[in-house]
């Protein structure tokens, strides 16, 4: 009778040894998860922060484009300050959208409904940007009189463009967490592109190259109207007096 006890006494000590193992497998198993789960979210959160940028940086390129464009002619033609600044607007929401209708065309979407998915993926972006960066160019002293040869025109839109991207990224941030904004153009932008008729004449603009290319032109106007202003500079005292005698 003992050793039955003391037999079935160790089976019962066995199987609550194995019951405690299988419970402290299973909280290993539940802190693995939530671990896995946790390096997840932080690249998932890394993923949207990236598209976030891209998605910002492609709305700025085109605002960039079409504010210059619009600046440009705005002052060829003589236009007042009021209606030049409509019209760089305006084009900027054209280039803006136009930058982004491109790819999606090549993708072998048609044209309608591009850019129906265009204007639901980007309008957002570029009224934002566009209201931060006529905000800031109107707050800074002389840049909306300045002209496109002056320093003062140049880097306040430096500025006012810098300004208008951060306004800009968590606007781009929140639409694509919730499958919102350039989330909707996303899946094109991976296709394969399609090689027959005008599609294989559609250019495809990177994001970095287009902004490489905004950033030096920006700096080329800049050291032009540098260079214009030092040569309408009054020559010194000195040599006024030599050009007298």
């Amino acid at each position: 009778m003992t050793s039955h006890d003391e037999h079935l006494h160790a089976g019962h000590d066995h199987a609550g040894h194995q019951h405690a193992m299988h419970e402290g497998h299973g909280d290993h198993s539940g802190h693995a998860a939530h671990g896995a789960h946790g390096a997840h979210g932080a690249h998932g959160g890394a993923g949207v922060n990236a598209m976030a940028a891209s998605a910002t940086l492609h709305c700025l390129t085109g605002c960039a484009i079409g504010e210059i464009a619009g600046l440009m002619i705005g002052t060829a033609i003589g236009l007042s300050t009021g209606w030049t600044i409509v019209l760089a607007v305006g084009l900027a929401f054209l280039f803006g959208y136009a930058l982004s209708t491109l790819p999606l065309l090549k993708s072998g979407l048609a044209l309608g409904a591009a850019l129906s998915i265009v204007l639901a993926a980007d309008t957002l972006s570029i009224a934002t940007m566009e209201l931060v960066d006529n905000l800031v160019m109107a707050l800074i002293p002389g840049a909306m009189e300045a002209g496109l040869v002056n320093v003062v025109f140049w880097i306040a839109m430096m500025i006012a463009l810098s300004v208008a991207f951060v306004a800009a990224f968590p606007v781009n941030r929140y639409l694509l967490q919730r499958g919102k904004g350039h989330a909707l153009t996303h899946e094109y932008h991976g296709a394969e592109p399609v090689q027959e008729g005008f599609r294989r004449y559609i250019p495809a603009f990177s994001s970095g190259a287009l902004a490489a290319v905004i950033f030096a032109f920006m700096l080329g106007g800049l050291a032009v109207s540098a260079a214009a202003e030092l040569g309408d500079d009054p020559a010194p005292a000195g040599q006024m007096e030599m050009q007298g005698h």
